[in-house]
């Protein structure tokens, strides 16, 4: 373990709940309000449970065709029908897909693709926090694997029925879910996989640096492609979900006695991802870290244009998917 990255993930953490915990003294995370959304299609991961799960309830209720991503069914079934309950929303449904598995990544693109619908945002929303050191079904590393390279895929698969669904003067989004542990976080280009020394905090926060280098390059290739769809990361906060149970126990303990307080409710954490999704002010807006709502400056390495690219390029070997960079930037 390197106590290195564990006091620096803690800190940010610490940071974060402090903020919180004065912003809710001050009066709190008032809840926005945002426009019906009917006849427009959303995909959510990890819309099971958690931020996902709330993110995923507000789109419906916004009169959105939700379909919920998950690996648990029964757990999923269930999701649904309490969504459908809720918001009187029958175009709520659930489709696998276990993004531990690029196989299944790909079987979901094309199971939803052969629907026939169109797609105006995607929530790439799931996500595992500080396991035990452990590999995808492909080899990777948990954290990489799953939180950033299945999201990568998945997102390029689709990109093209993003594309082909928007529609002049409302351009379909990506919202990709980071987290404030990226200030701390470091992508090794030479170790990606962790292979020199595991941490699991250390992992944790390349893998949600690695989603806001992600989407800022995905919008520069966005802009010379037209622009048809913008990309946005965002900061839930620290939210009271299940997320937490891999955390040093000293943290639960925290989390128990400051949840009510200092923590977000996965309601709360979940609005940021759903202002990126459906609010005005962001149409044709990409590129941005956005935190509680609003514009938010990230790490200062993810604005590298050369670190992007070749994480980017890394990741296209990585996932089996062709580097469009280089022929999109000249053209």
């Amino acid at each position: 373990m390197s106590w290195l990255a564990v006091l620096r993930v803690y800190w940010a953490g610490a940071t974060v709940v402090l903020a919180q915990l004065l912003r809710r003294l001050r009066g709190g995370f008032p809840e926005p309000v945002f426009s019906p959304q009917p006849g427009r299609v959303a995909i959510v991961t990890g819309g099971t449970d958690g931020i996902g799960l709330a993110t995923a309830k507000r789109l419906a209720g916004l009169g959105m065709h939700v379909i919920v991503a998950g690996n648990n069914a029964s757990r999923a079934q269930a999701a649904v029908r309490e969504i459908r309950k809720e918001t009187c929303n029958d175009q709520v449904e659930f489709l696998y897909c276990d993004l531990a598995s690029l196989r299944s990544v790909r079987a979901f693109a094309d199971a939803f693709k052969a629907k026939g619908v169109p797609l105006h945002v995607l929530v790439n929303n799931a996500g595992v926090m500080m396991v035990p050191e452990r590999r995808t079904q492909d080899g990777f590393e948990e954290h990489f694997g799953l939180n950033y390279l299945a999201h990568f895929l998945l997102t390029n698969l689709l990109l093209d029925t993003l594309t082909a669904s928007a529609a002049p003067g409302r351009r379909a989004r990506v919202v990709t879910v980071s987290s404030a542990t990226h200030y701390v976080g470091e992508v090794n280009m030479d170790d990606l996989q962790g292979r020199a020394g595991y941490s699991a905090h250390g992992a944790y926060a390349q893998s949600k640096l690695a989603l806001v280098l992600f989407t800022y390059h995905l919008q520069h290739l966005l802009d010379a492609r037209g622009g048809r769809v913008t990309a946005n990361a965002v900061d839930p906060g620290v939210v009271d979900t299940d997320l937490y149970r891999h955390v040093f126990w000293g943290r639960g303990v925290l989390k128990r006695l400051l949840a009510w307080m200092a923590f977000k409710t996965p309601d709360e954490g979940a609005w940021t991802s759903v202002m990126a999704a459906v609010s005005p002010a962001l149409e044709g807006v990409g590129g941005r870290y956005l935190r509680d709502g609003e514009d938010a400056a990230s790490l200062r390495v993810s604005y590298d244009r050369g670190l992007q690219a070749r994480l980017w390029a890394r990741s296209c070997r990585l996932v089996g998917v062709p580097d469009v960079t280089p022929e999109v930037m000249a053209a």
